[in-house]
């Protein structure tokens, strides 16, 4: 079994969403303060960090959308964790993707979705391999209303996307988020790696910590194949 992992890298100063606080990484304690501390070659490192919960490859839960939807430390992990999962592409290039439409609204069929039950549904656009540059932040593949409530019909356990939003933002409603949030259905976004996965056979993986009041955070999301 490989471990294939499909989260960002997490740097200081990066962003991820055009307007959030970008993260901070520093030390609180560096090498050298240890050894003032401990004594000489007794080196510790303490990292501090000050992360917007929407930094890299992050998780929502309902709070994300409703005042009374469960926080991250209501999260069910049979949801996130080790749960059987399929990979649909909807790359540029995927067999079924017409080149002469240039649409970034993704509509998933509900025979697509035919036995996902408990499943994880991982999308693939590729638009992740602008990951860092103004192109990820400009006009990014979504998926539609329609697409939405086929994953709620279908009782999928969470659904990803390798993309800079899993709704449409040009305007202000998000119907996906509105639609999954509301049934429970967590939402992963920014993933990466996905063009490494095959269509189905493996589990994906995406934890956040178990915080108090929070509805995003970000996972170490990966994988198992």
């Amino acid at each position: 079994m490989a471990n294939i992992d499909l989260s960002h890298v997490i740097t200081d100063g990066m962003t991820t969403y055009p307007g959030l606080p970008t993260p901070i990484v520093a030390s609180h304690l560096t090498r050298e303060a240890a050894e003032t501390i401990y004594g000489p070659g007794i080196r510790f490192h303490i990292g501090l960090v000050t992360l917007c919960t929407n930094t890299g490859t992050y998780l929502d839960v309902p709070f994300h959308r409703f005042d009374d939807g469960h926080d991250l430390t209501g999260l069910d992990l049979d949801r996130v964790a080790a749960v059987p999962a399929v990979c649909l592409d909807r790359s540029p290039d995927a067999a079924d993707r017409n080149p002469d439409i240039d649409e970034p609204g993704i509509e998933l069929d509900p025979a697509d979705l035919v036995g996902l039950a408990g499943h994880a549904v991982l999308v693939r656009t590729d638009h992740s391999h602008h990951w860092g540059t103004d192109a990820y932040l400009d006009r990014h593949p979504f998926l539609t209303e329609a697409s939405a409530h086929a994953l709620v019909a279908a009782d999928v356990a969470c659904v990803g996307i390798d993309s800079l939003n899993i709704d449409t933002t040009e305007g202000g409603e998000r119907p996906v988020h509105t639609e999954l949030l509301r049934r429970d259905i967590p939402i992963i976004e920014h993933l990466t790696n996905l063009d490494h996965l095959p269509a189905t056979g493996f589990t994906f993986t995406a934890v956040p910590p178990k915080i108090e009041g929070c509805g995003t955070f970000t996972v170490r999301a990966y994988a198992s194949v």
